[in-house]
């Protein structure tokens, strides 16, 4: 992708079911969790660059023994940072004492990060915050082992003041407005109260308070502490929490928006955000690895029992196609196949912009993650290539000659790397001020593969803000002499902010948005703009339910090739001469290409959850009435 856009986040949760010697024994070493638990969180570092944080809890250890430990860095590689402090204390104590060396017991006592249970978390920062404090896992902590709650996840809530305030009526005094604090505060009140239900019943049944503790951790019931916490929240989330004793969990969101999927054996439980680390990680197929259902907690209790619980209604599945697009790992099958679907069904519209002139046509990418949209783009083209050969071939078979026909058959496509990307130079673009001359050498080109009678059509994922495009992108292709560039992208235009988990909370950071307001103001239609702004206006006050997206009318007199066409003038820099076209795939195709993740509402403001027309008129109104501020 070529604008930075970032995601937040990924999760792994690991349980392992057996006792740590029957790691040792099979597998050369009891800190086999730790080790997995670097290698889920490693491959998945594509979900977060800015923050990485561990979690571990022993089981069944002694009072005065310390049974949680908690890790967190927001260094510039803090997976690697985070590791090496856990690898170089662990170290220490073996080199310390010997007689740890062979003595599972001994290193489960005495050194952290040797336990069961394990929860790790790598996010991007949001909201311009990336502080240690606000990186996961939270710890809500607490005398008692079962009122001991860690918390991490990939989510994003529409509603967080409400979820504060229904804080507050209980009594509460939460240190801050944040998603995460609101839901782990929301998670641990409702744990408390389950807590002092299961004491008084023990109470009942004459047993004395230290015999009632682990009776309690028990019959703790998680999927009641989960279906009342969530009552109200409104977002997308896969949220994963430890208690202290050893029970645990991970609960999807309703419609599905974050992705979770998850293993079994009768080793180990995992669940993680991506399928293929896992497959990765254990070596299991594909088919082993399942996808927990929306609405749905995967829960683990401390005796190693395992259960599948509904605790929301599902809604219409509605998974995140951004997920596909761009943000899992392309080694999944289903999303490799999915990317190359995007390029072969986009590319249609790049031969009507070509004129079918495919033997003066050079195909490229934007590196990295469009690489395999354009391997689907480069299929189609052949097969149009050879179509068309066919063709030929039987409309001269009469007199063709072995000559002819070896002309004939030696065409080929010509697909080149031309745009090379900088990785190193991106680091360095951190201030405004520096950031546009930096910008526009990320991307370097391959210069003598392009001739000034060619076509240059290059796909890239998505096309958000375009600042890339417009700055470097086209700029570097403009070097290369060609008559004319096709800019494609294999989505549609992204016309709404995303309020789930994606970094694109401005409306005014879209350039389809930019691109429909010059059309209005050209064709003497700006009062829509207006209107728009009243009726979003009169709808502060509604309940979320009773909210409409009234932005969708920003766009409606127009065709998605006039926008297309606007955005290309606008992404157009000076001094180009060549022409520049921009395509976008269609809303249609991309249900297509990914018939499981129906998630579009950045394409088509059909929002998934009440609380995300909300989030589009406050939007809109921050536009209208010059705020800098984000909408939830």
């Amino acid at each position: 992708m070529s604008d930075a856009i970032k995601h937040e986040c990924g999760i792994a949760l690991l349980r392992l079911l057996k006792p740590l010697e029957y790691y040792k024994e099979k597998y050369g070493s009891s800190f086999y969790g730790v080790q997995k638990m670097y290698l889920l969180m490693e491959k998945q570092h594509n979900r977060g660059q800015d923050g990485a944080g561990l979690a571990s809890i022993k089981l069944d250890v002694d009072p005065g023994q310390r049974y949680i430990s908690r890790i967190r860095s927001n260094d510039s590689q803090p997976i690697k940072d985070i590791f090496s402090q856990i690898n170089e204390r662990i170290s220490n104590e073996l080199d310390e004492n010997p007689e740890y060396q062979n003595n599972v017991s001994l290193q489960k006592e005495n050194i952290p990060y040797i336990g069961e249970l394990f929860l790790g978390h790598v996010r991007y920062g949001t909201f311009g915050k990336n502080s240690i404090e606000s990186v996961h896992p939270f710890l809500r902590q607490n005398n008692w082992m079962h009122r001991n709650l860690i918390v991490a996840g990939n989510f994003n809530m529409t509603n967080v003041k409400e979820l504060f305030q229904d804080l507050v009526n209980l009594g509460q005094h939460p240190k801050q407005l944040a998603d995460t604090v609101t839901v782990m505060e929301k998670i641990g009140h409702f744990l408390d109260d389950e807590v002092t239900a299961l004491y008084q019943e023990c109470k009942n049944e004459g047993l004395t308070k230290q015999e009632a503790s682990p009776v309690i951790a028990e019959r703790l019931n998680i999927p009641r502490i989960l279906e009342r916490a969530s009552r109200n929240w409104d977002g997308g989330y896969a949220m994963a929490g430890l208690l202290g004793h050893g029970d645990s969990f991970v609960m999807r969101d309703p419609a599905g928006i974050r992705p979770t999927f998850y293993y079994q054996d009768d080793e180990i439980v995992v669940v993680a955000s991506e399928r293929p680390v896992i497959q990765t990680v254990f070596n299991v197929s594909f088919e082993k690895v399942k996808e927990l259902n929306p609405g749905n907690a995967i829960i683990v209790k401390k005796n190693g029992s395992v259960s599948i619980n509904e605790i929301r209604t599902p809604l219409e599945k509605k998974a995140c196609s951004f997920e596909r697009i761009y943000f899992s790992r392309g080694s999944d099958s289903e999303i490799y196949r999915e990317r190359k679907e995007l390029g072969k069904l986009v590319f249609p519209s790049i031969l009507k912009a070509i004129d079918n002139d495919t033997d003066n046509t050079v195909f490229s990418f934007i590196p990295n993650t469009a690489e395999t949209s354009f391997y689907g783009m480069v299929e189609a083209a052949n097969d149009f290539l050879n179509q068309r050969k066919i063709q030929t071939i039987l409309e001269n078979r009469e007199k063709l000659s072995e000559e002819k026909l070896q002309e004939i058959l030696s065409v080929k496509l010509r697909s080149e790397k031309v745009a090379i990307k900088d990785a190193k130079l991106r680091t360095f673009i951190t201030e405004d001020s520096s950031r546009d001359d930096l910008v526009a050498h990320v991307y370097d080109v391959t210069y003598g593969v392009v001739k000034p009678t060619d076509n240059l059509v290059i796909i890239d994922d998505s096309i958000v803000r375009g600042t890339t495009l417009k700055q470097s992108i086209i700029k570097m292709m403009d070097r290369l002499q060609p008559k004319k560039i096709v800019v494609v992208s294999s989505a549609p235009q992204i016309r709404f902010p995303d309020c789930y988990g994606i970094d694109m909370a401005k409306l005014e950071g879209l350039v389809a948005f930019r691109a429909a307001l010059e059309l209005l103001k050209e064709r003497n239609l700006y009062h829509i703009v207006d209107d728009i702004y009243k009726k979003s206006k009169a709808q502060e006050d509604f309940k979320d339910a009773d909210v409409i997206n009234y932005v969708n009318e920003i766009y409606a007199p127009f065709t998605d090739q006039e926008i297309s066409d606007k955005i290309a003038e606008m992404l157009t820099p000076e001094n180009t001469n060549a022409e520049v076209k921009i395509i976008y795939q269609t809303v249609d195709n991309l249900h297509k290409a990914c018939p499981k993740n129906l998630g579009d509402w950045y394409f088509t403001g059909d929002y998934p959850t009440n609380g995300g027309n909300r989030v589009v008129n406050k939007a809109f109104m921050n536009f209208y009435e010059g705020k800098d501020a984000r909408a939830y």
